[in-house]
């Protein structure tokens, strides 16, 4: 390679690394598919998703609710959910949270003791502050998990950002008319002030010798000359500059704001929803995923202990839901507004699709295919540290009546390539 060309194709790699570093792209949407497969099916199972609307101004609110199951299968390998924190997910303060509930309980501190096997509503306000087509999540953030990330919905703010206005009325009737840029301005003459102080310091010792003139006083045991009488009395003259400063400042504080309230940390305890008769009991006789088929294929022996008939309708699994077209009830459940992508256009194909009567116990082949296996990167179930797999299906009666229950157990991935094979 000539020299030329070498050069050519450095100044392109650089141009194109400051193009990456000054134009980066901004992040959209998706973020859930980093999260591994064995928690996203085993974990928190969110249904009966909706949001108030997909299109919205500046100042204005989207309501985003439903219910989330947590799983009685939950990995070994995620802490269980001693404490969690009900947050949204979105690329950045694109959206304001202003409300939050769980069960219809303020939700603004962390919940604790969170029930395996047990449903909780949920309830998250949200308004609207940067113009944009954003994707909006809700988020269960447990301790030593980390964040478990719902599905989520596009959204679209119109307006102006400059328009964004956060207005607070204190417990004092004192009006804030902007919470983002109420007391900015001292904030960052405080950081400014002790800014320069950090400066004067760095500036006093980089005034003289650095590296090799003090080593070499080292090297002839003349540490005396490192710090001297005079390093000494400045550094005690700063030292009592910034205390001065600090109780100054901690005195004006108090004396403007007489009344302050601490940073929470509490957490609260937020019962389940009531918990319905098992009406369906289910054991998983098998579970595969055919990677090249882009199918999750689940056999189980289903018994009806109610005294309806029940269809299968529904099998929800990672945000995915997978319906059977030939349950009425079904698809009647699923909102023309809800995200298409997130409901298989292929649903849920059963070897039988005649209603389980009561009492009666029968095994029952359910087909879950779909691209949306490898678009949501659910696909990894081999390499994962446990290879199981969970989700809710979902039963009607004749009046459309649901039972939720779960199906959970071992995954096998199969390669298989046609029929016989």
């Amino acid at each position: 390679m000539s020299r030329l060309l070498r050069q050519a194709l450095l100044g392109a790699l650089a141009l194109l690394t400051l193009l990456l570093t000054v134009l980066p792209e901004p992040a959209l949407a998706h973020g859930e598919r980093a999260t591994e497969p064995y928690i996203r099916t085993r974990t928190v199972h969110w249904y009966d998703m909706s949001w108030s609307t997909d299109k919205l101004d500046v100042n204005q609110t989207v309501t985003m609710k439903g219910k989330l199951r947590l799983l009685s299968d939950w990995p070994d390998a995620v802490s269980k959910p001693k404490l969690v924190f009900l947050s949204n997910g979105s690329p950045g303060a694109v959206l304001t949270r202003v409300e939050s509930y769980i069960n219809d309980m303020p939700a603004q501190q962390s919940a604790r003791d969170l029930e395996l096997g047990r449903d909780y509503d949920f309830k998250i306000v949200m308004k609207g502050r940067m113009p944009g087509r954003w994707h909006l999540h809700p988020v269960l953030n447990v301790q030593g998990a980390g964040a478990i990330v719902g599905p989520g919905s596009w959204i679209e703010v119109a307006g102006d950002e400059a328009d964004f206005k956060a207005p607070v009325t204190t417990l004092h009737g004192t009006v804030i008319d902007d919470l983002q840029t109420y007391n900015v301005a001292r904030v960052q003459l405080w950081q400014f002030g002790y800014g320069l102080i950090g400066v004067a310091w760095l500036l006093w010792w980089l005034r003289r010798p650095l590296i090799i003139p003090r080593w070499v006083a080292l090297q002839k045991g003349r540490e005396d000359l490192l710090v001297t009488s005079t390093d000494d009395k400045v550094a005690a003259g700063l030292f009592v500059l910034v205390l001065g400063i600090v109780i100054y400042g901690y005195s004006q504080t108090v004396q403007a704001f007489p009344q302050l309230v601490p940073l929470q940390a509490g957490s609260v305890y937020t019962p389940p929803l009531p918990e319905s008769p098992k009406l369906v009991d289910i054991q998983l006789k098998r579970a595969e995923y055919d990677v090249p088929g882009r199918s999750m294929r689940i056999t189980a022996e289903f018994t009806n202990r109610s005294s309806q008939p029940l269809q299968i309708g529904e099998f929800t699994t990672a945000g995915l839901r997978f319906v059977n077209r030939k349950v009425d009830a079904a698809m009647a459940a699923v909102s023309p507004t809800f995200p298409k992508e997130l409901v298989p256009a292929s649903g849920l194909v059963l070897s039988s699709d005649a209603p389980l009567q009561p009492g009666e116990t029968r095994i029952v082949k359910l087909d879950a295919t779909d691209a949306a296996w490898e678009l949501e990167r659910l696909v990894s179930f081999l390499s994962n540290v446990d290879s199981r797999t969970g989700g809710l299906i979902f039963f009607y009666d004749p009046e459309g009546k649901r039972q939720v229950a779960e199906v959970y157990g071992p995954i096998v991935p199969v390669f298989k390539t046609g029929p016989g094979v």
